[in-house]
């Protein structure tokens, strides 16, 4: 008997090859879960860059509309989302004078929603790869038993323990668990590498935030009545 892979392959029971199919459909969801997040955190970065540099003038003359103008050049920025959802409050507030909070705490009350909501769809189908890293070694095990249950009904079938009894349930085995890690370990790597980006992409908008809060409470842009002023 020739135990090259697509002849264990093809000698495997149907429950053996439901589990190597499910173990399947775990990789591919893993690799098509890291190619989008990986394609949406680069778009968002490269339109954050951009968006900074444009947008770093307006802020320094607390020209709101220019602000708004630019962030929403750049839908695919993070960043940019974010500043739209701070700004268009604090406008809001200061146009409406609402309650008895000020238009700046408004403003950071607003700015904590939006990054919670932007953190949630940054880390959309990162549960999928920790399920996936953690689960398929546990799926390769049962492979592995099924195998081996294989083998010793083999055993039992021709009455001895040669190698020709139990040599393909014990390769059938093998070739599960080696299929459960090939899953599992690529998925752990994809998840901590996504999730040490979308990390620094959270400290760059709590720093972007903070920073624009603090031109805020700076009062600019504001005239001797209290109301908004367009930057000329």
């Amino acid at each position: 008997m020739q135990f090259d892979l697509g002849h264990i392959l093809h000698s495997m029971g149907l429950l053996s090859r439901i589990i190597a199919g499910v173990l399947l459909i775990m990789a591919i969801l893993s690799i098509g879960v890291t190619i989008e997040r990986a394609i949406l955190l680069y778009r968002s970065r490269v339109a954050t860059a951009d968006f900074l540099r444009k947008v770093r003038d307006a802020i320094d003359r607390w020209d709101i509309d220019s602000v708004l103008r630019v962030a929403k050049e750049h839908p695919r920025s993070f960043m940019a989302k974010l500043a739209t959802g701070i700004v268009n409050r604090y406008q809001h507030a200061l146009e409406n004078h609402e309650g008895n909070l000020s238009a700046v705490e408004r403003a950071r009350r607003a700015s904590e929603r939006r990054r919670e909501a932007m953190t949630a769809d940054m880390r959309k189908g990162l549960s999928i790869i920790a399920t996936v890293g953690s689960v398929a070694p546990f799926v390769g095990l049962l492979g592995t038993v099924i195998g081996i249950i294989t083998a010793f009904q083999g055993i039992g079938g021709t009455g001895s323990a040669g190698l020709g009894a139990v040599g393909a349930g014990i390769a059938e085995a093998l070739v599960e668990t080696a299929f459960g890690l090939m899953v599992a370990i690529p998925a752990v790597l994809f998840f901590n590498y996504l999730n040490t980006r979308i990390n620094a992409d959270e400290a760059a908008l709590e720093r972007f935030a903070g920073e624009l809060l603090d031109e805020m409470e700076n009062a600019h842009g504001l005239d001797d009545s209290g109301r908004f002023a367009k930057a000329a």
